[in-house]
């Protein structure tokens, strides 16, 4: 493919840099466009993947009709299918009328299923039969419907790891992966990185009528060199936050290091999503949130248990018979028997029936957490400390009932 295709395709669409890789990502988009076959991009988070479907549709039969895109990972996950599919009226509590799905309203055009890596097992299964057949059913109807659509599919995350967990069906991906483009990571292109940050830092003087700012060779050489783990959005994001805050217009390597990360931890070979993030956090709020009721009871416990000692003890002061003594010791707890000695503050109640395990408590925490909120989901996410999603896939992973 000649240059100036690449170059006319690049300024239509805002497209920054002159890598090979990116390139090659380029020119295929543009020679599976004029086709129905199903895409795969993928690539790590920030870097572009939402203008090769954007490419694909323009240059594509289907150009004048709709394209459609959808965020997966932004649908809560009980209402995802109606999104996609439509649903009926009174198919759920609150359809009140029937409603398109996204599928329905890109009828003879082009959707975009960004983050499809988030879909729910459920959902797959409908999605693959769009695929397979272009056939669909509305949420709470039994009428299959026809679409044709002209499906690209966008991820960050490992699908063939998310196959082997169980969390991605793999005869979808093979769906969805009939002609993949991989879009490469900025640090992949290091050829393209000043490109853009100059691009970011004029677009940011025009806006807001400032000198724009210019990096010193130095500075230059280290912006190339820097890891980039949050990719082109991180560069603009930098070129943004030093356009804003610094008064000189000339940059230094000492002014641009401190608006980088330490590149000892930025330069790890391993990029942490943001998902996996969110819930380290969030579980790790729960154990703290269980750790702190687990001390609540264990204290409720020593008071009970001294309570009853101290009635015990005081009983056997004044009333020492014989058979009112057998009353009392019945109804202590089998796993506390009388003793002579005074109860030690720290004894530790030790017969358990077993070991409860990280998820056992967990669920309890969140069943507790449901029941306090009268079975609000939402309610129960922000006590503790989740977002509403993850509490979703939690309750999903530990079967629990509501």
């Amino acid at each position: 493919m000649d240059n100036s295709t690449l170059l006319s395709v690049k300024q239509r669409f805002g497209i920054i840099g002159n890598s090979p890789l990116l390139n090659r990502a380029l020119e295929v988009a543009l020679r599976v466009a004029p086709t129905d076959l199903t895409v795969l991009v993928t690539g790590e988070s920030g870097v572009g993947k939402e203008f090769f479907p954007q490419v694909i549709h323009a240059f594509s039969a289907r150009k004048h009709n709709k394209y459609v895109a959808v965020n997966c990972g932004a649908i809560p996950e009980g209402t995802i299918d109606s999104e996609l599919f439509g649903h009926e009226k009174g198919a759920f509590t609150g359809a009140i009328e029937a409603r398109k799905g996204y599928f329905e309203e890109a009828d003879g055009g082009t959707i975009f299923l960004d983050e499809v890596g988030e879909l729910p097992l459920a959902t797959q299964v409908r999605l693959l039969r769009v695929l397979q057949t272009g056939e669909f059913m509305r949420v709470g109807s039994a009428k299959v419907q026809k679409t044709n659509v002209r499906v690209v599919a966008a991820t960050n995350s490992n699908l063939m790891k998310a196959i082997a967990d169980g969390r991605f069906r793999e005869d979808l991906y093979y769906r969805l992966n009939t002609v993949p483009i991989v879009v490469p990571a900025l640090r992949e292109r290091p050829e393209d990185i000043h490109l853009l940050f100059r691009r970011f830092a004029a677009d940011v003087a025009v806006q807001y009528k400032m000198p724009a700012i210019a990096l010193n060779e130095e500075a230059r050489t280290m912006l190339e060199n820097y890891y980039w783990r949050g990719n082109i959005r991180q560069l603009k994001n930098v070129a943004e936050q030093i356009s804003a805050i610094e008064e000189s217009r000339d940059i230094t390597p000492q002014i641009l290091a401190k608006y980088l990360l330490d590149e000892s931890s930025a330069a790890s070979p391993s990029v942490m999503q943001s998902a996996k993030m969110e819930d380290m956090n969030s579980e790790r709020e729960l154990l703290y949130k269980i750790l702190f009721d687990m001390r609540s009871d264990i204290n409720d416990l020593k008071r009970m248990m001294a309570d009853l000692h101290s009635g015990y003890s005081s009983y056997r002061t004044t009333a020492p018979a014989p058979a009112e003594k057998k009353e009392v010791v019945a109804l202590l707890p089998h796993s506390a028997p009388v003793v002579e000695e005074e109860y030690a503050e720290s004894e530790v109640v030790e017969d358990m029936p077993r070991e409860l395990t990280k998820a056992d408590m967990q669920r309890e925490q969140i069943i507790k957490a449901l029941r306090r909120n009268g079975g609000s989901r939402r309610a129960a996410a922000v006590e503790l400390f989740m977002s509403e999603r993850t509490l979703y896939r939690k309750i999903k992973e530990l079967n629990i009932e509501e």
